[in-house]
C-alpha cells in the first residue's frame, strides 16, 4: 500500500465539507463582477469556497462576498469563520439555505434576483449544488428564464481524482452511497460493470463499512484510493488495493472528510460462442425471438452474433 501524507502549503485552513466544484481561471479576476452589480436583471452566482485550505480562496470569490446583495449560504456560522479569515465584510443581506429549508425559501431568493438582485450561494466547501445545497435554486432559475453563472474553486473530486494515481481520462461521481446495506449493495451492483474510475464520498465513522461493501462487490485486488483532509494541514492519501484499505480502515481511527476513489471494472475478455448458448435458450423460453435474444447475449459477451446464432442452431 502507497502511503502518502503531506502538509499543505498554507497550513490554515477552514472548517467544510466534501463538495464538488470545477471550471477554468478567468482571465482577469473581477473584471465579469463589475458587470454583476450593474443595475438590471438579477442573477445568481454559484460561488465555490475552500475545501480546507482558506487560502485557495479567489479573488473573485472575496470581491463577491463584499459586493452582493445576497448571501445563501448553507451554515451561516461557517460563512462567518470564513470571511472572517478571508478578513472581508459582507454588506449584503446573510441568508440560510440549506437541504431543510430549500423547498420553502428557494421561491422567495428567485423572487429577489428577479427584482434585479445578486445573489451569491455559498455552501461549506466547494461548488454549491453539486453533493450540496443548490439544485433547487438552479432548477427554479433555469424554469423562471433568470441568469444562472458560477465562480470556480477548490474541488474535493478532482482533487482526489487527480491525487489517486487511478486513470483520469473517463470517472464518474457518485456522492455517497446509501447507509443502509441493502441499499448499498443494490447501489454498487448497478456499479459492475463501471469501467471508468469512480469518485465517492463518505462519513469518516462509515469508512470502515463502505470498503467493506466495496471489497465485497469489486474483490479484494481492485485498486483504490482513500483521500483525507484534502489540502488541510494533514492532508493524506493512500493508495493500494481494496483489501490494503480495508484493512487500514480497521486498524486507525479515522477522522476528517473523506473521499475514496476506485478504479472502474477491468476490461472483460470476449467469451466463446458455446458459452452464451443456455442464455440465449433461457430469453427464448421467456418468450423472447431468437434473433433479438441472439444480439443480446451477443452484446454482453462480446462474441460474434453469428457464430452464436449458429452455435444455438448446433446445439439444438
Amino acid at each position: 500500500m502507497d502511503h502518502e501524507a503531506s502538509t499543505a502549503p498554507d497550513s490554515s485552513s477552514d472548517p467544510g465539507s466534501n463538495s464538488e466544484a470545477a471550471g477554468s481561471s478567468e482571465p482577469s479576476a473581477g473584471s465579469g463582477d463589475q458587470d454583476l452589480r450593474r443595475a438590471g436583471p438579477g442573477r445568481i452566482v454559484l460561488a465555490a469556497t475552500p475545501i480546507g485550505n482558506v487560502g485557495d480562496a479567489s479573488a473573485r470569490l472575496v470581491e463577491l462576498l463584499a459586493t452582493a446583495d445576497i448571501v445563501a449560504a448553507e451554515d451561516t456560522r461557517r460563512l462567518h469563520r470564513l470571511v472572517q479569515s478571508l478578513n472581508v465584510a459582507v454588506s449584503g443581506r446573510i441568508i440560510s439555505y440549506h437541504e431543510h429549508n430549500e423547498a420553502t425559501k428557494t421561491a422567495e431568493l428567485l423572487e429577489q434576483v428577479r427584482s434585479g438582485k445578486t445573489l451569491v450561494m455559498v455552501t461549506d466547501a466547494g461548488m454549491p449544488a453539486v453533493s450540496d445545497p443548490g439544485f433547487r435554486l438552479v432548477e427554479g432559475a433555469v424554469a423562471a428564464g433568470l441568469t444562472v453563472t458560477a465562480v470556480p474553486g477548490p474541488s474535493a473530486v478532482l482533487t482526489a481524482l487527480a491525487l489517486s494515481g487511478l486513470p483520469t481520462d473517463r470517472f464518474c461521481f457518485e456522492g455517497f452511497l446509501p447507509r443502509k446495506a441493502g441499499e448499498r449493495a443494490a447501489r454498487l451492483a448497478d456499479l459492475d460493470a463501471e469501467r471508468r474510475t469512480m469518485v465517492f464520498f463518505e462519513a469518516p465513522h462509515r469508512l470502515q463499512a463502505m470498503l467493506r461493501a466495496l471489497h465485497e462487490r469489486f474483490g479484494p485486488d481492485r485498486r483504490a484510493a482513500v483521500c483525507r483532509e484534502l489540502t488541510k494541514t494533514y492532508e493524506e492519501v493512500l493508495r493500494g488495493s481494496l483489501r490494503e484499505m480495508l484493512q487500514w480502515a480497521e486498524t486507525n481511527e479515522v477522522r476528517g472528510e473523506i473521499a475514496v476513489v476506485v478504479a472502474g471494472a477491468p476490461e472483460r475478455a470476449p467469451g466463446s460462442p458455446e458459452d452464451g448458448v443456455a442464455a440465449v435458450n433461457e430469453l427464448v423460453a421467456k418468450g423472447v425471438r431468437l434473433k433479438e435474444a441472439v444480439a443480446a447475449v451477443a452484446e454482453e459477451t462480446r462474441v460474434s452474433k453469428r457464430e452464436l446464432y449458429s452455435a444455438v442452431l448446433a446445439a439444438r
